[in-house]
C-alpha cells in the first residue's frame, strides 16, 4: 500500500478505508512513512476532513500501534483528564494529585507543547532529575504507590501518535478535529483508563477559538471515546486569557506548587481545577453527587494531601525530595527579568492569549522545530487578568528572558496583547458548558 496513493486519495476528498488508515498508523510507528509524506497526509486531512468512521479507525489504529496498559489489579478506579491546550494551563500539575488524594489512580500521559500552547511534559521537564519518560515498570510503581504519575509517551505507548504529534506541531495542521480527537484518545486509550474527562478550550488562546467549533470537538471526543469503550465527558472552558498568572515552563511549575500549598491561587485556575476534579470523581464513581465531588476535591487541596502527593510523585520519578518545600531552589531561573508597564489608566478589556503563547516560544520556551531545545526558565509571571484595573506605568506582567533584547521584544508583544479602556468589562464565565454522551 503506497503512501503516495493514500495521500492522493485523501487529497482528492475520498474517504480512507480501515486498511489504508491502519497502514498509515503502521508507517508512522515503524518509520516507513517519511516526515514529508506524514505532513502531506496531515494537510490533506486538515483540508478535507474525515468522516466519523475514519476518525474512529485512526484513533484505534494509533492506540494499537503499541502497548495498551492494564490496571485491573489496582484497588481503585483509573481515571484521567486531557486539555486541548491553552496558555498558562498548568491544571494537570494540581489536578492529578488532588484526584489521587481522593482515592483514584491517575496515570497521566501528557504531551509536549503544540503550536502556541504549552505542554505539561515540558513543564515537568523543568524539574531537575524528574523522569518524564520512565520505563513502564517505574511508571506503574509510581501510580500504585503515589496514586498518580505525570509522564510523556514512552516508546511503546501509541508510538504512531508520538511521531504524528511532532510533525503536526510544525506543519500548520494542528487545528483539525479528527486529528486532535485521534491524538488525544489514542494516548488515553493506550493508558488503560476506565474514565476520562476532557477540558476543551474555547477562545483566542485555544486551538478552537470559535465556541461552535470547540463544542463540535468536545462532542466528537466524547462520542469517539464512547465508540472505543471509554466513558468520557467534557467541560468547555474559556481561553480568552491565560488561565494562570504565569506562562512558560518553570514559572508555571512554581505557580502550581504555590497553588497546591496555598501560597497563591489564581481564581480562574481554582474554578477550572476543582470543576475538572469533580468531574473525574463523579466519572470514577468515587463521588455520587456534584456537591460531594467538589467537597472531596476541595478538602484534598486544603488539607495539604494533594501537595504531599505531588511531592511524592516528583521524588518517585527522580526529582528532589524537598521540591514542594523549595521549588525555587531547584528550578532554573532566567538571567533577565523585565516589568511590562501598563500603557494607560483603565481596565483590561481584552487579552490576546495566543500572542502571549507565541511570545513564550520566541523567548525560547517552545519549539519551532521538533528537535529544538527548550529554555525552561523563560516566560511570564504576574500576568494581570481580564477586568483588572491598571495604572499607567505600573506592571501588567514580568518578563523572564535570557537576554535584554529578547526581554524587550517580549515586552512589546505583551503590551500589544493587552487592550485597556476606561470602562470595566463584564466578568467572563470560566466554565462554559458540560458535554456528555447523552447531550
Amino acid at each position: 500500500m503506497l503512501p503516495q496513493e493514500i495521500i492522493r486519495r485523501k487529497r482528492d476528498g475520498k474517504a480512507l478505508t480501515d486498511d489504508e488508515i491502519a497502514g498509515f498508523a503502521a508507517g508512522l510507528a515503524d518509520g516507513t512513512w517519511s516526515e514529508g509524506q506524514i505532513a502531506a497526509l496531515a494537510m490533506a486531512i486538515f483540508l478535507n476532513g474525515m468522516d466519523p468512521a475514519e476518525g474512529a479507525a485512526l484513533t484505534l489504529s494509533m492506540r494499537d500501534s503499541g502497548t495498551v496498559l492494564d490496571w485491573s489489579d489496582l484497588p481503585g478506579p483509573v481515571t484521567d483528564k486531557h486539555s486541548t491546550g491553552g496558555v498558562g494551563d498548568n491544571v494537570s500539575l494540581m489536578l492529578a494529585p488532588i484526584v489521587a488524594a481522593c482515592g483514584a489512580f491517575v496515570p497521566m500521559i501528557s504531551g509536549r507543547g503544540l503550536g502556541h500552547t504549552g505542554g505539561t511534559l515540558d513543564k515537568m521537564d523543568a524539574i531537575p532529575g524528574y523522569m518524564s519518560q520512565p520505563d513502564q515498570k517505574r511508571f506503574a510503581e509510581t501510580v500504585r504507590k503515589v496514586g498518580c504519575a505525570i509522564i510523556g509517551q514512552t516508546g511503546d505507548l501509541a508510538p504512531a501518535d508520538k511521531r504524528f504529534y511532532a510533525v503536526r506541531d510544525v506543519t500548520g495542521t494542528v487545528e483539525s478535529i479528527p486529528l486532535i480527537t485521534a491524538s488525544i484518545l489514542s494516548k488515553k486509550l493506550a493508558a488503560g483508563l476506565s474514565s476520562l474527562v476532557l477540558d476543551v478550550k474555547s477562545g483566542n488562546g485555544a486551538f478552537m477559538g470559535d465556541s461552535r467549533a470547540a463544542r463540535k470537538l468536545a462532542e466528537n471526543l466524547v462520542r469517539v471515546a464512547g465508540e472505543a469503550g471509554l466513558s468520557a465527558s467534557a467541560l468547555m472552558t474559556d481561553m480568552n486569557q491565560p488561565l494562570a498568572s504565569a506562562a512558560g515552563n518553570a514559572v508555571e511549575v512554581v505557580n502550581a506548587v504555590d497553588f497546591l500549598t496555598g501560597r497563591k491561587r489564581d481564581r480562574r485556575l481554582v474554578d477550572v481545577t476543582l470543576a475538572l476534579a469533580g468531574e473525574m470523581l463523579l466519572a470514577s464513581g468515587i463521588a455520587a453527587t456534584t456537591r460531594e465531588a467538589y467537597d472531596r476535591a476541595h478538602d484534598a487541596l486544603e488539607s495539604g494531601n494533594a501537595a504531599e502527593r505531588f511531592g511524592k510523585m516528583v521524588s518517585a520519578l527522580g526529582g528532589p525530595a524537598d521540591f514542594v518545600e523549595n521549588p525555587n531552589t531547584h528550578l532554573p531561573r532566567a538571567s533577565v527579568t523585565l516589568p511590562v508597564p501598563a500603557a494607560d489608566d483603565g481596565f483590561v478589556t481584552a487579552i490576546d492569549a495566543r500572542a502571549l503563547g507565541l511570545a513564550v516560544i520566541e523567548l525560547g520556551g517552545g519549539r519551532r522545530a521538533p528537535e529544538d531545545r527548550i529554555d525552561h526558565s523563560v516566560g511570564f509571571t504576574d500576568l494581570i487578568p481580564h477586568g483588572a484595573e491598571t495604572k499607567r506605568g505600573e506592571p501588567i506582567c514580568m518578563v523572564h528572558a535570557s537576554s535584554e533584547a529578547s526581554a524587550r521584544r517580549a515586552a512589546q508583544i505583551v503590551s500589544g496583547a493587552y487592550a485597556i479602556t476606561d470602562e470595566k468589562p463584564r466578568t467572563r464565565k470560566t466554565i462554559l458548558r458540560r458535554v456528555t454522551a447523552d447531550k
